[in-house]
């Protein structure tokens, strides 16, 4: 590949291995679906309970209203929960519901299966170049977040 094709070879192949990660965790699943963006949005809660929508939104790289739609969407499926904060009675704080540990275990168990069994597909040289790029698409996530204002 010629070093110039590398932009947008990677711009494009990164959403399309995730759509069709998801594509493959959709098939066979209830609905309602945890979508992507609504897993990123309960994992992140998850992982830090009693964080403000405008802080996930950072987190996230989203606007906050779009977030504060996410949150809606998991509040009326019972995944999350909505409290004031006693501080600051026009924020919200975010909370996982037991529901929504179990639909998040469920999600992050049936993603890591689906990655583990395509990755054991690849031979070693591949599975090494993949893991060996990680650190390098890390630190191309933070360039691109630098200096960037969410709308």
């Amino acid at each position: 590949m010629a070093a110039g094709d590398l932009p947008d070879e990677l711009a494009g192949l990164l959403p399309r291995i995730q759509r069709l990660a998801r594509r493959r965790l959709w098939s066979g699943l209830p609905t309602p679906r945890l979508r992507g963006a609504h897993a990123e949005l309960l994992r992140l809660v998850a992982e830090r309970p009693g964080i403000r929508v405008s802080t996930a939104a950072h987190g996230l790289c989203l606007a906050s209203n779009s977030v504060s739609t996410l949150v809606n969407h998991l509040v009326a499926e019972g995944l999350l929960r909505r409290e004031k904060d006693p501080g600051d009675g026009r924020a919200a704080l975010l909370y996982p519901t037991p529901a929504g540990i179990g639909r998040l275990r469920d999600w992050h168990a049936r993603r890591e299966a689906l990655f583990r069994e395509h990755l054991a597909g690849l031979d070693g040289d591949d599975r090494a170049a993949l893991a060996a790029a990680l650190p390098a698409l890390r630190r191309l996530a933070a360039s691109l977040r630098e200096g960037e204002e969410i709308a």
